[in-house]
């Protein structure tokens, strides 16, 4: 049964968490009275669908349904989780919070996307203090996987476990902040750092530009996959955090900045920074900025991920919690047909110069299918640790059609020959029932040990026959056999 979610309020970060929900298929149920809110909403919605499930490398779950109401009570009509993303003030949260406790369920979680306000703040007066909590996400909602999720004690502890294990099934990660504190733990760090930015402006040391280059050229690459006390550790060597506050610490009482003091926001600061980020970034448009900005995180993303680190291992695991591919022989409902190997969809990363898929990235998906057709044969990690593998001995790519970027592709594979030391494979690529490409893979089956051919231990042995004989009857591939080269 697919979930439902309610958005109380679509502006970017309301349509940040409605395409969040919506492609990790939960339906979605939207209440903004902004006569925009539908306009605004899809090109968010739509930049999200171009970038989230580049991060993944299994399908996503089908799209739940997306709707908007007239209003809050209809829009939190049978919503297992509602969040509230109206603007910063405490009296209309409060009556946003009255008007959906009226009609959803005593089982709903409230959550609210607030960056300052405590959940005792937010609790006052309410019907049911113990539904609302603090679930305060990042931008883009879609991509960033933080939520500091932060009750009070009116909320039970089985509440936020619940909260947790749905922020976590639609890809997010829930850190619980154990004690209500303003603003949380993250916007306290960026409230730093955007007092001492705003000093730097003022007093004529920096532009706008240069300490945005301060940040992405340099910590901000260390912060974004290890954090800031990991970080320091590796600062201090051999002999750890203990050496590097040691050494470090003295320059705490320094008067390097400026941070319990803020600038008064004159005309001429506003004027100051304002120009010189219009300097540094008015040639591009909004949505422009936005896709920049996505393409960037992609690709560090998928990079985090690729080392299973950081982020990326949380992309793992959401990864193995969505995958819907068949892990055994057993698990694929008809052996008589060709096999689904491969589910994805193209990133952005795996572009080339003519705006398609790169010609590497053929061979890495199928290389993919590949490994796939291997594991459902036996020929997994632990029969590798053995000593058995298959090696390539020739592969024939057929490019047919192209492939863009947020294509969703799928891989079917046919066993051609499984027997002896052979493994004759030919694979589909399609987008929906179009054919993008095939590749055809000569395996042979060597021991490790010797580096020659050698024949498969029955446990593969014996998978690789039962899967030949019920492929036995399928028709030889169109292109099978087929050589480069001009065709008589």
């Amino acid at each position: 049964m697919t979930k439902t979610a309610a958005i109380i309020g679509g502006g970017v970060i309301g349509g940040g968490w409605a395409a969040r929900f919506l492609l990790q298929g939960w339906n979605v149920r939207v209440f903004d009275p902004d006569p925009q809110a539908q306009r605004k909403i899809g090109e968010v919605i739509a930049n999200a669908r171009r970038s989230l499930p580049g991060l993944s490398d299994v399908g996503l779950p089908d799209e739940g349904s997306l709707t908007y109401h007239e209003t809050v009570s209809e829009a939190v009509e049978g919503a297992l989780w509602i969040q509230e993303s109206v603007p910063e003030r405490l009296d209309l949260k409060h009556r946003v919070f009255s008007q959906i406790q009226q009609s959803c369920g005593g089982d709903a979680i409230i959550g609210s996307s607030t960056s300052g306000f405590k959940p005792s703040e937010l609790q006052e007066n309410a019907a049911r203090p113990e539904q609302i909590v603090v679930t305060h996400p990042f931008n883009p909602v879609y991509l960033l996987p933080l939520i500091e999720l932060v009750p009070s004690e009116k909320n039970q502890p089985a509440l936020i476990e619940r909260a947790k294990g749905i922020l976590t099934e639609v890809g997010c990660y829930p850190l619980h902040i154990k004690k209500e504190i303003d603003a949380h733990i993250a916007d306290r760090f960026l409230e730093a750092v955007w007092r001492e930015a705003l000093w730097l402006i003022n007093d004529g040391i920096a532009t706008t530009e240069e300490i945005d280059n301060a940040i992405r050229y340099g910590f901000g690459l260390r912060w974004a996959q290890m954090g800031l006390f990991e970080t320091y550790r590796i600062a201090g060597g051999e002999a750890g955090m203990r050496h590097f506050i040691e050494q470090f610490g003295p320059c705490l009482s320094w008067p390097w900045t400026k941070l319990m003091d803020v600038p008064d926001l004159t005309e001429d600061l506003i004027d100051a920074i304002a120009g010189q980020s219009d300097a540094q970034s008015g040639a591009h448009s909004i949505r422009e900025l936005e896709r920049i900005r996505d393409n960037n995180l992609v690709t560090i993303l998928r990079g985090l991920k690729a080392q299973n680190w950081g982020a990326g291992k949380l992309l793992r695991a959401q990864d193995k919690r969505t995958e819907r591919l068949a892990l055994t022989l057993d698990d694929v409902a008809d052996l008589s047909r060709p096999i689904t190997t491969v589910d994805r969809a193209v990133p952005l990363d795996w572009a080339d110069y003519n705006g398609h898929m790169n010609e590497a990235r053929y061979l890495q998906a199928f290389g993919d299918a590949t490994d796939r057709l291997m594991l459902l044969v036996g020929c997994d990690a632990d029969y590798i640790a053995t000593g058995g593998s298959f090696f390539t001995a020739e592969t024939h790519i057929r490019h047919i059609d192209e492939a863009h970027m947020g294509d969703r592709i799928r891989i079917e594979t046919q066993l051609v020959l499984g027997e002896g030391k052979k493994m004759h494979l030919f694979h589909r690529m399609l987008r929906g029932d179009t054919l993008i490409a095939t590749g055809e893979h000569m395996m042979i089956h060597v021991s490790l040990t010797t580096r020659k051919a050698s024949v498969p231990e029955p446990v593969v042995a014996d998978k690789l026959a039962r899967l030949a004989a019920a492929h036995a009857a399928l028709p030889l591939p169109d292109g099978a056999g087929a050589a480069v080269g001009v065709r008589k």
